[in-house]
């Protein structure tokens, strides 16, 4: 029986490396002046970015019930079956749509709440694709999935409150004072919503703060792990590709001795965060657990 994985693009997997894992990604929709964009297809991040700045009317979606269909019935042409893994039920309406979907397909399409996004919704896809290989069935892999959802972690801050406030996460009065007092939140995502973790004066020390949050994390929440068994992902909405460097940097000098990588966030995430924003998380490393 052939097991096919299907994402959304909040796992940060496009293009050419989707094609060599052998999976379908599902583009997230951008919504700019009431026109709909899909990511990695007709907006770039430079874009995407610009028309932020510029103030333009910017806000995420998810994908549409029947686009979700088109791409299944695809992928269901040429596999028995097929896992599909969106992003984190608790910041999206995503999982609920396609679960829902998914009971009209006499079992032969799964939807699994990874409770996850991101750098650690992407470890998510990667041992689906392991275990898909490995022979396991489209249940079989979405109960491994929720069985380990939770074994993940992100921390994040963001350079402004602006597009909080302009998604409506935060009022204005909020994002005024913060901008005043140049106060900088530490979010922290533990498998649902992305909830405060601290409050910081100036961007410097709130990436210094995400760096040693996810230190606790390493040495409490995962300390039965070695760092073998771990993964680290950074994560940003950065401008300018030399702080791409620095913060990669900046992550694998606190943890050098675990497997990290750098993914950009993605559009839906971004339309919250803004620019310049700088995440890291940490879950298992699908290749060793």
């Amino acid at each position: 029986m052939k097991t096919a994985v299907v994402t959304d693009s909040n796992s940060g997997i496009f293009g050419e490396e989707a094609r060599q894992l052998g999976i379908h990604v599902i583009p997230m929709p951008v919504i700019i002046d009431d026109h709909t964009y899909f990511e990695n297809e007709d907006i770039t991040h430079t874009q995407f970015f610009e028309a932020q700045l510029a103030q333009r009317a910017v806000s995420s979606s998810q994908p549409s019930p029947a686009s979700l269909m088109d791409v299944w019935e695809l992928v269901l042409d040429s596999a028995d079956e097929l896992i599909y893994i969106p992003m984190s039920s608790g910041l999206s309406g995503s999982y609920q749509t396609a679960a829902m979907l998914a009971e009209d397909y006499d079992g032969k399409v799964e939807v699994a709440d990874g409770h996850r996004v991101s750098v650690t919704q992407r470890q998510s896809v990667m041992l689906a694709c392991r275990l898909a290989e490995e022979g396991m069935s489209a249940a079989q892999i979405k109960e491994r999935l929720e069985a380990d959802a939770f074994k993940s972690c992100i921390y994040l801050t963001v350079e402004s409150l602006e597009y909080f406030k302009r998604s409506g996460r935060v009022t204005a009065a909020t994002a005024m004072l913060a901008g005043i007092l140049n106060i900088k939140p530490v979010l922290v995502c533990r498998g649902e919503n992305f909830d405060t973790h601290a409050k910081v004066r100036g961007l410097e020390k709130a990436r210094s703060s995400v760096i040693e949050a996810l230190k606790a994390e390493r040495e409490s929440r995962f300390a039965e792990y070695s760092d073998s068994q771990l993964i680290i992902g950074c994560a940003g909405s950065f401008l300018e590709k030399e702080d791409v460097a620095e913060w990669q940097n900046r992550v694998r000098e606190a943890f050098p001795n675990i497997a990290s990588f750098y993914d950009p966030l993605s559009l839906s995430v971004c339309c919250h965060t803004g620019p310049n924003a700088a995440g890291v998380g940490i879950a298992l490393n699908p290749s060793c657990t």
